[in-house]
């Protein structure tokens, strides 16, 4: 008797379009999981100090290919503070450091304590992307402690995102890692120059993951998961099929005693199965033809670069996520996924 052969799906070789690589030896640990899946990716400023100037990110950018090859290609990112420099911007970009640049609120994740303290700040350099035109990535949170940690993105929305599109009509705007509804509808209700990404963990889990079984620190990330209700709309947008949705794994490894301490970091580590992890979404919503789309297709429109000319081919056969990879806990750790990376 025959055995049937496991369903396949091969797409082009998809782009992730939002990724904490680290620095040192945590750069080295985790880099070549992302480089496994992805041809490129959107490299996240945050390091310690963070990355202000076209010769740190160079610096960096090197660092990277290391640690990946030279057959992965970092796409760096200026990281914003109140004092950026709209010429130091321009210069970058020219030569082909940068690619976008990221405003993180002050406070509002890992990292960000240079941050921004007022958009308005940085209308200047915001003005300069505009005319270049060089992306802004917005983490899309307020700060404010009296409001509540689950609604920081909806007012968001109100009190930033809804000006910073009308002032600045003809700047791309990428609308980084959304966790609600609102923020879904936002991005499809906004012009084609406003794009958003989309997290795996944020397609699978709501904010109960948190919660289960005691305080799980491995299911904290910024934004935070958030109700049930968001994680479906969410989930909606990245298979509706519009080009708004892209690949952004947000991926952000911390070592095991940094995330269960007493003060856990904020990230999930994603890399080693993102894929996977996305196309069981994709598969449970009845969208595989729009996979390829999702992945591979609309995040390198939305940024005006070409598409990958390689593949890659996903297998309907399940593979066991590890409790841990060296000193980081994955996301999925302990599960099964249905489908497996093969080439």
């Amino acid at each position: 008797m025959e055995t049937e052969a496991p369903m396949r799906l091969t797409i082009r070789r998809p782009d992730d379009w939002h990724v904490h690589l680290r620095d040192g030896a945590m750069l080295n640990a985790v880099a070549p999981y992302t480089a496994r899946q992805f041809a490129r990716a959107i490299v996240m400023p945050n390091l310690v100090p963070p990355v202000t100037t076209a010769e740190a990110a160079a610096a960096y950018r090197e660092r990277i290919i290391a640690a990946t090859g030279a057959d992965f290609e970092p796409l760096m990112t200026c990281y914003l503070a109140d004092d950026a420099a709209p010429d130091e911007l321009a210069r970058g970009h020219a030569e082909g450091v940068w690619v976008a640049a990221k405003l993180y609120p002050a406070h509002a994740t890992t990292n960000s304590a240079h941050g921004v303290t007022d958009v308005r700040n940085i209308y200047p350099a915001l003005e300069a992307m505009q005319r270049i035109g060089m992306p802004l990535l917005v983490h899309g949170e307020v700060t404010d402690p009296e409001v509540d940690i689950f609604d920081r993105e909806a007012v968001f929305i109100e009190r930033t995102m809804t000006g910073l599109v009308r002032d600045f009509a003809e700047l791309k705007i990428v609308f980084e890692h959304i966790t609600t509804a609102e923020a879904a509808q936002f991005v499809a209700d906004a012009g084609p120059l406003v794009g958003a990404t989309i997290t795996p963990q944020h397609l699978h889990i709501n904010r109960n993951a948190i919660f289960a079984g005691g305080i799980n620190p491995h299911a904290y990330c910024l934004p935070v998961a958030k109700r049930e209700q968001h994680r479906l709309a969410i989930r909606a947008a990245a298979v509706s099929g519009s080009p708004k949705f892209f690949l952004g794994t947000d991926s952000a490894p911390h070592a095991i005693d940094r995330k269960e301490a007493a003060c856990g970091c904020a990230g999930i580590f994603n890399a080693p199965y993102a894929l996977e992890s996305y196309v069981a979404v994709f598969e449970e919503e009845g969208a595989l033809d729009r996979f390829e789309a999702f992945a591979s297709e609309n995040g390198p429109r939305f940024y005006g670069l070409p598409f990958n000319e390689g593949t890659v081919t996903l297998e309907q056969t399940a593979v066991q996520v590890p409790e841990r990879i060296g000193d980081v806990v994955p996301f999925h750790a302990g599960e099964t996924l249905r489908w497996s990376l093969v080439g």
